[in-house]
């Protein structure tokens, strides 16, 4: 074959590629559209299950209107990488759903239509800097027949929750009736007449906040049956409850039904009544409960003697004969580093204030699961709830106190296959001649095991729901305000808004977010600084030798009326400069090796990107012409 031949079918072999090529790719889009492969390491484009269901089980389509300021964000490159992020999320919810989502994305310009819809819809625009125009990133949902749900501003450094909000807020479209809670309480939280005062009490602050969210139906502590309509159980001081109760409890958890539970070894909040011969002015001793039928079948166990004492967490109050400011150990503070960062309930808050609260622990060979949503720090220790009777002096439970280096468990979220407490079915309650004796009716309706896996929340604290422990209430023009200084509330309705959704939304929890952090330059920094805070360690104790020689100096001279100095302090002195020039010297070098290594790394991966990916490349193309040519050739 000529070499004008070869030149020919070179040419003609390029032409058939690029013909074919573009054929290919023409083909793969309609083939292959909507396909798509995660090839992210944490699968951020990767649905999870349960908003898939979700998603799934729309039966009226849904609006969602995605008010993003892309105009005025124009020279915030992190918030508009993070509105990518949020806008590829729900375009992935729009595929999934299979048409029943219809995604608007709007740029509310200022002044326009567009920025008064987003106003009506009650969405933020947030004034941040680098922009003169407010900035606005929410979202807006409608259903077929007019009900609305927000998310007034997505929030950075909430990312790691950005599908769970997606998925609640389309879940509460779908669904939009409001979440009945039966609530079991063994004290009077929603108000009652005081006889002494001749008053009627005012409810709870958690009740009445509750109570706008959701249709609270109070259940009372002695019933057989739980109506059909009612999802969630809302426990609160289970104490004397009888057999059937615990029954009626037990197979509704069982058959799916959600629950939160709050016990108590010791509820102040849960007055006894006055003991004779109490001496006057002494604080009514609170009363425990639990409910040890139930907690022992999941393989649940609650200390419900003992109380957690922490020396850390323990808050100041004013108590005593002298009501002076004191720290008690029984009243405690949980900041955000004993709270679950990577549950929904718990990630968002900062402090929960408790009192007097137990502690919750996996029996051995339990089959279900204790994921803590918040615990002590290592500083405590457990003390008998007997100590707290009648306790006047908080400052005694400091006498003798030992932390035992473990974590206590304060509350915890239970999930598994739960067995019945009742394996032999219903209790029912017959007379006999002689005694009162139990028998046990026939039920085909009763469950020995969870059709479903359970998922129940635990608190070992009661007080934690009462007006003292996180809120300050004024009057203002007859109406109470209520000003929260602690998250206990904000923990109530997270709980209850995440067992309140179906199972696949309490299914979706945090995911990893999108940012990737340099890690091995993080590494390179932290010993570096590790290296430099040992440095400056040493430097400040050899500083503080120094000036304790010079001290010891300075005593031992007889001449105290000279200020001259004597040639032994001098030589100290001289030696300590030249000594501290050296330690300043080294830290300097510490921090430029800091800053060699990262620039190493960082020209490393220039020329991993730059030079030798290509030349890889470059070099597999070489070698496929050179082939193809020899084959041509032969």
């Amino acid at each position: 074959m000529s070499t004008e031949s070869q030149r020919r079918l070179g040419a003609s072999s390029l032409a058939i590629l690029a013909v074919a090529f573009i054929a290919a790719v023409i083909i793969s889009n309609q083939l292959f559209k909507g396909s798509r492969i995660d090839l992210t390491e944490n699968k951020l484009y990767t649905l999870s299950d349960g908003t898939r269901r979700i998603l799934s089980n729309i039966d009226e389509p849904i609006n969602l209107y995605l008010f993003w300021s892309d105009k005025a964000a124009e020279g915030m490159p992190s918030l508009r990488d993070y509105a990518l992020r949020v806008r590829e999320m729900l375009e992935e919810f729009e595929d999934a759903a299979k048409g029943k989502i219809r995604l608007n994305v709007i740029d509310p310009l200022p002044f326009s239509e567009d920025e008064d819809r987003a106003a009506q819809f009650g969405l933020q625009g947030v004034g941040l800097q680098g922009s003169s125009d407010p900035v606005y990133l929410g979202l807006a949902g409608t259903d077929s027949v007019d009900n609305e749900e927000v998310i007034p501003f997505f929030q950075p450094d909430n990312e790691a929750f950005l599908e769970y909000d997606l998925a609640k807020l389309v879940s509460t479209l779908a669904n939009p009736e409001r979440t009945v809670i039966g609530l079991v309480s063994g004290v009077d939280m929603a108000g009652r007449f005081d006889p002494q005062t001749q008053q009627m009490q005012q409810p709870w602050v958690v009740y009445t906040q509750v109570q706008q969210l959701f249709e609270v139906r109070s259940l009372g502590t002695s019933f057989e049956t739980i109506p059909d309509d009612i999802s969630l159980l809302w426990i609160v001081q289970p104490k004397n409850i009888g057999n059937a109760t615990l029954y009626a409890i037990d197979q509704f958890i069982l058959r799916g039904g959600r629950a939160i539970i709050f016990v108590d070894p010791l509820a102040d909040s849960d007055p006894a009544a006055p003991v004779q011969g109490m001496p006057p002015g002494m604080p009514a001793m609170g009363q425990g409960s639990d409910l040890p039928a139930l907690f022992s079948a999941w393989g649940i166990e609650f200390s419900s003697s003992d109380v957690v004492a922490d020396a850390q967490l323990a808050l100041q109050i004013s108590a005593g004969p002298s009501r002076r400011p004191m720290r008690h150990f029984g009243y405690l503070g949980v900041t955000s580093d004993q709270l679950d960062a990577e549950d929904v309930v718990t990630a968002q808050l900062s402090t929960i204030n408790l009192a007097t609260a137990g502690h919750f622990t996996l029996a051995e060979e339990s089959q279900a699961t204790l994921e803590p949503l918040f615990t002590s720090s290592q500083s405590a220790s457990t003390i008998a709830a007997s100590r707290f009777s009648f306790l006047q002096d908080p400052s005694t439970l400091q006498n003798g106190f030992t932390p035992s280096g473990e974590t206590y468990v304060l509350a915890a979220r239970i999930s598994g296959t739960l067995p019945s407490a009742f394996p032999d079915g219903k209790p029912t309650t017959t007379v006999s001649s002689d005694d009162n004796e139990e028998a046990v009716e026939v039920d085909d309706s009763h469950l020995a095991e969870a059709s479903e896996p359970a998922n129940v929340i635990v608190v070992g604290d009661v007080d934690m729901l009462g007006d003292q422990m996180w809120v300050q209430l004024q009057s203002f023009f007859g109406q109470r305000i209520a000003n929260p200084f602690a998250s206990n509330g904000a923990f109530l309705t997270n709980a209850l808004d995440s067992l309140a959704g179906s199972a696949d939304l309490i299914s979706v929890r945090s995911r990893e977010t999108y940012s990737r952090p340099f890690t091995r330059v993080e590494e390179l920094r932290v010993d570096a600084e590790a290296r430099f805070r040992a440095t400056e360690q040493r430097l400040q104790s050899e500083l503080a030798e120094t000036e304790r020689r010079l001290g010891e100096l300075q005593s031992s001279r007889e001449d105290t009326g000279n200020l001259l100095m004597t040639a032994e302090q001098q030589n100290e002195i001289d030696r300590y400069i030249d000594q501290r020039a050296e330690i300043r010297k080294e830290l300097r070098a510490v921090q430029r090796g800091l800053e060699n290594d990262i620039e190493q790394l960082g020209t490393k991966l220039k020329i991993i990107n730059i030079a030798l990916v290509p030349f890889l490349l470059a070099t597999f193309v070489l070698l496929v012409v050179w082939r193809r040519n020899r084959e041509v050739a032969r």
